[in-house]
C-alpha cells in the first residue's frame, strides 16, 4: 500500500471511528446512508455501488479486530459499537450462525458432510501456514 493510500485509510478509519463513537449499542445503530454521509461528506446515490467502498473499510477494520457490529431490521438497521460484552457476544453468535449456514450450503453442493468440509478447510488452512500470501 502506498503512503497516499495509507494516509487515506487512516483518515477514513478516523471518520468511521468518530461517527460510531456516537452510536453505542444496537438501538443506536447508524444507517448506511448516514454513515456514508458522515465519512465521505456526500449522500450515496446507488445503495449498492456507492456504499461498497465504505463496506470495504468496515471489513478491513473488523479484520484488524475493531468490534464493529451490525444489525438488519425492517427499518434498515445499521452499524454500531457494542455497549457491552453481551451485545458483542450476541453479534458474534449471529455471525457464527450465518457463517455455518453458508458452509452448510457449500457442503451440500459439494455433497460432503459439514464436519468433513470443516476438516478439509482446516487442512487447507494448516497447509497454507507460513506460505507467502
Amino acid at each position: 500500500m502506498t503512503s497516499k493510500e495509507e494516509i487515506e485509510y487512516h483518515k477514513i478509519k478516523g471518520l468511521i471511528s468518530a461517527t460510531l463513537a456516537a452510536h453505542i449499542g444496537e438501538p443506536n445503530a447508524v444507517g448506511m446512508g448516514e454513515l456514508h454521509e458522515a465519512v465521505f461528506g456526500s449522500p450515496w446515490e446507488n445503495r449498492v455501488n456507492d456504499t461498497r467502498r465504505l463496506r470495504k473499510y468496515i471489513t478491513r477494520l473488523r479484520r484488524e479486530g475493531v468490534p464493529i457490529c451490525s444489525v438488519t431490521s425492517s427499518d434498515g438497521g445499521g452499524y454500531y459499537l457494542p455497549a457491552g460484552t453481551s451485545e458483542l457476544v450476541n453479534y458474534l453468535r449471529r455471525s457464527k450462525v450465518r457463517a455455518l449456514k453458508i458452509l452448510s450450503r457449500v457442503a451440500k453442493i459439494q455433497k460432503v458432510s459439514l464436519p468433513d468440509l470443516l476438516g478439509q478447510m482446516r487442512l487447507e488452512m494448516e497447509g497454507n501456514h507460513g506460505e507467502a500470501a
